[in-house]
């Protein structure tokens, strides 16, 4: 922000150079964010995710705000989503506190439009939109380089 309170956009390349092994969280929580958030009461809020619906027991559109770009100027969209969660879902664990995190084995996501998806769940989970705040949403090229160590380690697994 300027001293008129206007949003600067700037862009280019972010490094970050930290050795702590908790390193992949700070730069996690700096440079992704996810369809859902927690409040203080453990409520599940919108973040990128503007709202969602259960079509049916399975079956869970979520629909995603307009406008938000990611910390490049790439603008977000369902791809985005998309993208994240195949890369995820590709992990035995891909979270570190746990496997209870994870989408079901057969879980698909489907891309309705530019700012909308489904996810079709093999069974009815209740917890998935608790599960939602696990998973993060990074832009193009964070996959296409780093990607949680894929470039470098062929697996993303199990490094930190």
């Amino acid at each position: 922000m300027n001293k008129n309170n206007e949003l600067i956009s700037t862009t280019g390349m972010l490094h970050v150079v930290d050795p702590s092994p908790l390193n992949w969280l700070y730069v996690l929580f700096n440079t992704m964010e996810e369809a859902v958030r927690a409040d203080r009461k453990g409520r599940i809020t919108p973040s990128l995710g503007e709202s969602w619906r259960w079509v049916d027991n399975r079956t869970l559109e979520v629909k995603l705000r307009r406008d938000v770009l990611f910390h490049n100027n790439q603008l977000f969209s369902s791809k985005d989503v998309k993208r994240n969660f195949e890369h995820l879902q590709r992990w035995l664990a891909p979270h570190p506190p746990g496997t209870w995190l994870n989408f079901p084995e057969g879980t698909k996501l489907e891309v309705m439009d530019e700012k909308t998806v489904r996810y079709r769940f093999p069974k009815p989970d209740g917890l998935a939109l608790g599960k939602m705040r696990g998973h993060h949403y990074a832009n193009k090229l964070f996959w296409k380089t780093i990607g949680f160590g894929y470039a470098k380690l062929a697996s993303a697994e199990g490094h930190w």
